[in-house]
């Protein structure tokens, strides 16, 4: 029997995941590493910090399963998207931090991109909105600001890549220098439509051609591993995170909807084989599919989601696990007219505002810590409410199932405030971890463990939780006029 290994490289931790035939997961382990903070709005990870936790895990989950490597049939990659690494050719060593996804250091130059007009021009080849989000200008800014970077990457001796890049040039010894679809997808250096690196955009980013990786689909062989203790497996995908967790999540069919509540909240859309220009302040990106060619989908990011309950644990004292938060909230009874807008970071979509501010509103002498919390857990909810009717004008559709997975999935208050706002089914997966299983299916599809139709199957299997909505009719509109007044104070920070 061959099982598969997957590796979820994610913004906080990373874990690795043993699956069997049956699409079982065998075992898993996961490592958090530390977040580096330099300035308010910055947020950088070490490379090493990122390596060996990869590492790690994956020698527990080995170990864990009684596995070796001639165990594993394929290796599958999932990570955290955006976050950018410049390292050199050859000594695979980086030339900075890596500039996370959050990092916000960048946007002043992205609103010059917008004043000077190049917004139109970058949405119609990449689908995304200039924003600090996206990789290209983090990878400037480290051009611009790391002694001798640039001229080192003129001469060939710099590499760019996301994660998955990074951790393939990493596991092979140097020899794969490569990502797939879903990450190029997200640097803006990317054209959707023709599937290849924009001259154009390299040249208004100032960025050299040779730093930028090989791209093929997200189910491929992308090569053999030479680092213990995988040594001698192949990696059969790569896929960003939150396309990993639409294909774990079965939405192959145009209109599906997910939604993961990660450290972020990412919604996505597929909508099949053509892409869907937004005018609701979405972006068109790539989606994973088992085949060469990939689909066209709508995505809407929530920049701050299971990062409250963190804030609430960690930067609050208010809890002292995240489990806690749903005690809290359903003590509270309701938010006493107090709401949380978590824009830590600014606000993403629908809004994308970099200089929205976290705001607490309705606060009175009688506000109770259990109330702040609750509505710290609403203001996720809420996010999530703005992204999905984005997504419905954009489509055309009403939308009326919502799949979920992702850490905060598994807060019951969370999932029933979020199916009475939208007034929506929200469906939370059988793992609620998606991701990871995403990233294995492709893998065994490539490697020839399963057909898509295997896969099909497999995920129509396991019991899946349901929320229906029920709040009253009244509430729900009263609860989200004080969520849009709430939002416009953010915004005026």
């Amino acid at each position: 029997m061959k099982y598969i290994l997957a590796i979820d490289q994610g913004t906080t931790s990373t874990r690795a995941h043993i699956y069997g035939q049956r699409g079982e997961c065998v075992c898993g382990y996961q490592r958090e590493f530390p977040q580096i903070y330099p300035k308010p709005g910055w947020v950088e990870h070490s490379p090493a910090d990122i390596w060996s936790s990869v590492r790690s895990v994956v020698e527990l989950a080995l170990n864990g399963a009684g596995l070796a490597a001639a165990d594993i049939a394929a290796v599958g990659i999932t990570n955290q998207r955006e976050t950018t690494v410049v390292w050199d050719r050859r000594t695979g060593e980086p030339v900075y931090n890596a500039i996370v996804w959050q990092c916000r250091r960048t946007a002043d130059y992205c609103k010059k991109l917008v004043h000077d007009g190049f917004s139109e021009r970058i949405y119609n080849r990449t689908g995304l909105v200039p924003d600090a989000y996206f990789s290209a200008t983090k990878i400037k800014w480290i051009l611009d600001n790391v002694d001798g970077a640039r001229e080192r990457a003129e001469r060939g001796e710099l590499c760019f890549g996301t994660v998955d890049t990074y951790l393939l040039f990493k596991l092979s010894g140097g020899k794969i220098f490569a990502t797939d679809y879903t990450n190029a997808a997200r640097t803006m250096l990317f054209n959707i439509h023709t599937l290849e690196w924009d001259k154009e955009l390299l040249r208004l980013f100032d960025i050299p051609s040779g730093m930028l990786p090989h791209v093929y689909p997200s189910a491929h062989d992308f090569g053999e591993i030479e680092t213990e203790p995988l040594k001698g497996v192949h990696v059969h995908s790569v896929v960003g995170d939150q396309q990993g967790s639409l294909f774990g999540q079965g939405c192959f069919e145009a209109g599906d909807i997910k939604n993961t509540y990660g450290t972020g909240c990412f919604l996505l859309m597929n909508t099949g084989g053509a892409p869907v220009k937004s005018e609701n302040g979405l972006v068109t990106t790539l989606g994973a599919t088992a085949g060469g060619k990939p689909c066209y989908v709508l995505e809407g990011s929530v920049f701050v989601g299971g990062a409250v309950v963190q804030w609430l644990r960690d930067g609050m004292g208010l809890i002292k696990s995240a489990a806690a938060s749903g005690r809290a909230a359903l003590r509270a009874k309701n938010s006493g007219g107090v709401y949380v807008v978590p824009a830590f970071t600014g606000l993403g979509a629908p809004y994308w505002d970099a200089n929205a501010r976290g705001t607490i509103t309705g606060i009175t002498r009688g506000t109770t810590k259990d109330q702040i919390i609750r509505a710290s857990l609403e203001g996720i909810a809420y996010q999530v409410y703005d992204v999905v009717k984005a997504m419905e004008k954009d489509a055309g559709i009403s939308i009326t199932r919502l799949s979920v997975d992702g850490g905060a999935s598994a807060n019951r208050f969370l999932m029933q405030f979020q199916s009475d706002i939208l007034r929506a089914e929200v469906v939370r997966s059988r793992s609620g971890e998606s991701t990871v299983l995403g990233a294995a299916f492709l893998a065994g599809i490539s490697a020839g463990v399963w057909s898509e139709g295997d896969v099909l199957k497999l995920l129509g299997g396991g019991a899946r939780r349901v929320f229906l909505p029920g709040m009253d009719e009244g509430e729900r509109l009263s609860l989200l006029s004080g969520w849009k007044k709430a939002v416009e104070r953010a915004r005026l920070n």
